[in-house]
């Protein structure tokens, strides 16, 4: 019995391989080894130390509004680690671990909250677009991409991650609708953490589950525990094999929490209490990652404190990269819409630049 079958979103099962306290469900494994459970772990302490980072940096003026990942590291790294060459990723505004897994360098994304719209050039060879802030577009724009690699005969995957508050999109349901139809190489991901902004999961919407809404497109959905490591790179990995030899897309809906506000200019204290935040800590990806390694002996406080160092002195060093990059001039607004100017943007170029 496949993944799918066995936690079909009816079934009423979250699929979970590593449990909060650090150890194994009963007959289950981890779908990697040892040692790449601790490389994993280390990136993830990387991303919460640049989000941390970011935040501060936020908060100091040096950086325009952030929206923070803190709790939800183990969705993206989990899932973005099986994605290889070739694949594409559509992220919406909160996707700074999967973009960094994907090959994205700190310094861009930095720059991008800076303001500085070269924070959306991404390296050449590296299939991450730019952040999607409209709420719930860019599915779309991973089933077109998946749809004509199907086409082409290219074997790809396509990978959109939103929030739960996408779901009640139109523009979701419409991605799903096509994905279904056409069976597209798309993995839409959606990082259930309880809020869309201050709307709380138990009023946006009535179905018991988000994966269950995959059925209605006639595709497969699973719900998976979002802060675990194991289960999510599981997941995506059967909904990754099964895109790229033609048997459709999969939502998967990881079970997560956003810890920080929605974003730098949000206070969750309007709408949500301490005592729920206090709930949900036990359950934070990276302690339950940190109990299995240091019961491995593979983790101690000693590896910790030498990899914060070095982490921290690297992000250091993207800050003052970042910062040190100039100003953009203010005709580049103008410049790189069309491959040549057209008179009325050369116009109002001209028009601005009068005015300044």
């Amino acid at each position: 019995m496949s993944l799918f079958e066995d936690y079909h979103p009816l079934k009423g099962k979250m699929f979970q391989i590593l449990k909060p306290e650090g150890t194994l469900q009963r007959n289950l494994h981890p779908p990697f080894s040892d040692q790449d459970t601790f490389n994993l772990y280390q990136k993830m302490l990387f991303i919460r130390l640049a989000d941390q980072r970011a935040l501060m940096l936020q908060r100091q003026g040096r950086m325009g509004t952030y929206a923070p990942i803190w709790g939800q590291e183990a969705c993206q790294v989990g899932s973005a680690s099986v994605l290889q060459k070739g694949d594409w990723v559509f992220p919406a505004f909160r996707e700074l671990g999967a973009a960094l897994m994907m090959g994205i360098p700190l310094k861009t994304v930095f720059l991008y909250w800076m303001g500085n719209e070269e924070g959306s050039r991404a390296p050449e060879g590296i299939n991450v677009l730019p952040v999607s802030i409209p709420v719930g577009t860019h599915p779309l724009h991973a089933v077109g991409v998946g749809w004509a690699a199907k086409l082409k005969g290219d074997p790809i995957v396509t990978m959109a991650y939103f929030g739960d508050g996408a779901t009640s999109k139109g523009d979701f349901h419409e991605a799903m609708n096509f994905a279904g139809v056409f069976k597209t190489p798309t993995i839409f991901f959606c990082q259930n953490n309880q809020f869309a902004i201050s709307v709380p999961r138990k009023i946006q919407t009535a179905s018991q589950t988000i994966a269950q809404k995959a059925i209605a497109y006639g595709m497969d959905g699973i719900q998976v525990d979002g802060n675990d490591l194991f289960a999510v790179f599981a997941a995506t990995k059967e909904a990754a094999e099964k895109a790229r030899t033609g048997r459709g897309s999969t939502l998967i809906e990881g079970v997560t929490y956003r810890f920080g506000p929605h974003t730098t200019a949000d206070d969750p204290t309007k709408y949500r209490k301490d005592e729920e935040i206090e709930t949900w800590k036990p359950l934070d990806p990276m302690v339950r990652l940190k109990l299995y390694l240091e019961e491995k002996g593979l983790w101690n406080d000693e590896i910790e404190q030498r990899l914060t160092e070095e982490a921290q002195k690297e992000i250091d060093q993207v800050v003052k990269d970042a910062e040190a990059v100039p100003v953009p001039e203010v005709e580049d607004i103008f410049k790189y819409v069309y491959a040549e100017m057209t008179p009325q943007l050369k116009e109002q170029m001209e028009y601005l630049k009068g005015s300044l």
